[in-house]
């Protein structure tokens, strides 16, 4: 055996991930290329790879949990660890989260086509995590996300609210038609904006094609759903003063966001590349930094492993509509491999408790109403 597959074989089985073995959750190598692209690119090679069908894991989840969860990420192999430290020094210098950059990321992922989404989410067509606490179904959890993040708000009629990163408009609907609120949406995806405003035409919601930094007036709340990923170290205080100068005096302010447990320099490679380029999950060390003296805290509410179960639903449902409405013909088959891969190993990112999900409600200081826990 050569010295690439032992050193791979050996840092896998350490990891309670066997190479060739039994247990569903072990890794089944068809191509003897697996071993030189996990040395050579580490998690891009180890991604890419399975797309291209070297290898498979039959609970790929379980898989990413066990490997995250012995912080095998975290050890570059020996030829990835140059490629890292260049992309960490380069994220040093350049902000990938510019408006130009931000316009092009929101493109390629969320422009993928709406048929697809919805195959994938649901009829709620809601692209973040569900909350699950009294759900047991996909829908539930949508719909008593929706409605928890109003409450939080404390949504009345007549107030405006501003949806940063406004998805299809399914936030923005609920707000409108169960209480009462006029909304401005914002995104810089064409095909949500277009879908958005379609769904809201009958709503007092406007739905606008723009970046969040261009945005001027004065509203009663702000909330941004699964937006704040895509924002970058670089411009964390941008956002929180944009806000800032946006939200009235005695308004509330909530974030919903991914977050990693800890502070990391750059994305997964994999993720970069092919899910969400520019993209980086905050650790709550940055968002405390990036808010100071700009706003309070109310309440930060971690519901992360209500997102293995959301992911887990969105692959179920994508994984039985692939050949009835046409995807397995239009896509192909490493196109389903990609989305399982994005899917499940990040169902194991948050399972391995790597990723959070937060919601943080915040206040300016000049709030001086008393701030109600809504759980």
């Amino acid at each position: 055996m050569a010295w690439p597959e032992a050193l791979v074989r050996a840092r896998f089985a350490a990891a309670g991930v066997p190479i060739d073995g039994e247990h569903p959750w072990a890794i089944q190598v068809r191509d003897a290329r697996f071993f030189r692209e996990l040395l050579a690119r580490g998690s891009l090679g180890l991604g890419e790879a399975y797309v291209a069908g070297v290898w498979e894991a039959e609970r790929l989840d379980e898989t990413i949990r066990r490997l995250l969860a012995a912080n095998l990420d975290r050890i570059a192999m020996p030829m990835d660890a140059l490629r890292r430290a260049a992309l960490a020094t380069a994220a040093l210098w350049r902000n990938r989260q510019g408006r130009r950059g931000a316009r092009a990321a929101a493109s390629f992922h969320y422009d993928a086509g709406n048929a697809l989404f919805r195959a994938m989410l649901g009829p709620s067509m809601v692209y973040s995590c569900g909350y699950w606490r009294a759900a047991d179904n996909l829908d539930d959890a949508q719909a008593a996300k929706l409605d928890l993040i109003c409450r939080k708000l404390d949504l009345a009629p007549g107030q405006r609210l501003l949806d940063i990163g406004c998805g299809w408009g399914s936030l923005a609907a609920h707000a409108a038609r169960r209480y009462g609120v006029e909304v401005l949406g914002v995104t810089l995806s064409r095909e949500q904006q277009t879908f958005a405003a379609r769904r809201t035409a009958d709503l007092p919601v406007t739905i606008r094609l723009q970046d969040y930094r261009d945005v001027r007036g004065r509203f009663d709340r702000i909330v941004s759903v699964g937006m704040f990923e895509h924002v970058g170290p670089r411009n964390y205080r941008a956002f929180f003063d944009t806000a800032a100068q946006l939200l009235a005096d005695d308004g509330l302010l909530l974030l919903h966001t991914i977050g990693r447990y800890d502070t990391t320099a750059q994305t997964d490679a994999w993720i970069d590349r092919h899910v969400f380029p520019g993209g980086k999950l905050p650790s709550a060390a940055q968002i405390a930094a990036a808010i100071e003296r700009r706003f309070v805290f109310e309440d930060w509410h971690n519901f992360g492993p209500d997102y293995d179960r959301t992911l887990t639903a969105w692959w179920e449902n994508l994984r039985r509509a692939w050949e009835p409405q046409g995807f397995a013909a239009r896509c192909g088959e490493a196109q389903l491999r990609r989305w399982r891969y994005y899917l499940l190993a990040c169902a194991g990112f948050f399972r391995a408790r790597h990723g959070q999900l937060w919601q943080v409600v915040l206040c300016k200081h000049s709030r001086r109403a008393r701030y109600r826990r809504v759980v």
